[in-house]
């Protein structure tokens, strides 16, 4: 371990140079990438997300320790537990609930950091702890604080620490509430999906310090991470956002679906029924694309799902999470579009109008939206963080 780590030049493995030449590790986080391996903090039985089948598979370095070290040096998240450990066997469980993100998405989040050696940093949700060690092994001794709330992630964060001999401090608890005892901070990362800011990251976080967030709405998992500076008054944290993401969320801030039933009681004929120009490709667009995190933005307490495609027709549903209005989109292949909407919130005129919206400005992508946030709440806004709006 040492403050000068960024001075080192290392040799890297063919992943390393990969996301060299990709930019998403950049020169002075390679030596930090050289000395911590992620294969040193993975468990022998892991589900990497296998990217020909499209699903998590799993891999015991015991049976097949070649296969196991391929994954562990790939460009793939890697899940590590299962249903907040409740999981057993060797086939994936229901919910993934901690993992090792794909390297390329570390490293971009450490680069809109800008951790610096003697920096003082928090980081929120530990998991595998590979994360915090890159950042301990730039920083410098003592410096890294990480917080976990899942006990046995955390006891097994504490022994791989312990294992390695690297001065990170791991702590069990709830790091919605930050860790007080060590601020202020220079710099604060959460490796979990948010909805809602806590104040206290604000509050804890120097003025000038910089806090990475992965965060969007419930309307989809279409998340961005969002580069927030703290005011020199420390009253507010403001920045845009670096670029589309998904993340597990912070287990207190998980969406639980409400049961169609409980909006749609009949048939989807029963709505108020109309059309719409807009077509599948353009509306629903890719899953990282900007436009289901734009309409999140412009469309509060609504969540949208993506039917199935059958016989040329995909159903889109909107839900609202205020009362039970909902609305529905079919598109179909070469016909316009049928709609409808039932309940007190037009949800399909809302969801058209914010559309409209953001092809008027130009399809903005992530990086032309910001976030604001104060003791009181939250504001987004486009390209300036005066003209903004509140969720």
């Amino acid at each position: 371990m040492t403050t000068d780590a960024h001075k080192e030049r290392p040799s890297l493995d063919g992943l390393g140079r990969a996301l060299m030449s990709s930019g998403a590790l950049s020169s002075d986080w390679a030596p930090s990438y050289a000395a911590v391996p992620r294969s040193t903090v993975l468990p022998d039985l892991m589900w990497p997300f296998d990217m020909a089948v499209g699903r998590s598979v799993a891999v015991s370095r015991a049976d097949d320790p070649a296969k196991w070290q391929e994954y562990a040096d790939s460009d793939v998240p890697i899940v590590t537990q299962w249903d907040d450990g409740k999981h057993t066997g060797t086939e994936p469980g229901h919910v993934p609930t901690s993992s090792a993100s794909m390297p390329s998405v570390v490293f971009r989040m450490l680069q809109d950091l800008d951790l610096q050696p003697g920096h003082k940093a928090l980081e929120i949700g530990t998991a595998t702890t590979w994360n915090a060690l890159l950042m301990a092994h730039r920083a410098g001794p003592g410096c890294v604080t990480t917080v976990e709330v899942d006990r046995a992630v955390a006891t097994t964060a504490m022994a791989t620490v312990e294992r390695l001999g690297i001065p990170l401090h791991v702590v069990h608890g709830d790091g919605f509430q930050g860790y007080l005892e060590g601020a202020p901070y220079d710099r604060v990362i959460a490796t979990c999906g948010l909805r809602s800011i806590p104040f206290a990251w604000v509050e804890q976080c120097r003025p000038g310090g910089v806090i990475v967030v992965p965060w969007g709405t419930n309307y989809s998992h279409a998340d961005a991470v969002a580069r927030l500076v703290v005011a020199p008054d420390g009253a507010s944290a403001s920045g845009k956002f670096t670029g589309p993401v998904e993340f597990m969320k912070l287990r207190s801030q998980r969406f639980a679906h409400r049961a169609h039933s409980d909006y749609v009681e009949g048939s989807v004929a029963d709505g108020d029924e109309s059309s719409t120009t807009i077509t599948e490709a353009e509306f629903v667009g890719d899953q990282f694309g900007p436009e289901r995190f734009a309409m999140g933005l412009r469309v509060p307490q609504c969540s949208y799902v993506v039917a199935n495609k059958s016989d040329g027709a995909r159903p889109v549903w909107f839900y609202s999470l205020s009362d039970n209005s909902w609305a529905c989109v079919q598109f179909r292949d070469g016909k316009p579009a049928r709609v409808w909407q039932q309940g007190p919130r037009r949800l399909w005129d809302h969801v058209e109008n914010a559309f409209r919206w953001w092809v008027h400005r130009g399809k903005p992508d992530h990086t032309r939206f910001g976030l604001t946030v104060t003791a009181e709440g939250k504001r987004v806004w486009l390209d300036d963080p005066a003209d903004c709006w509140a969720l």
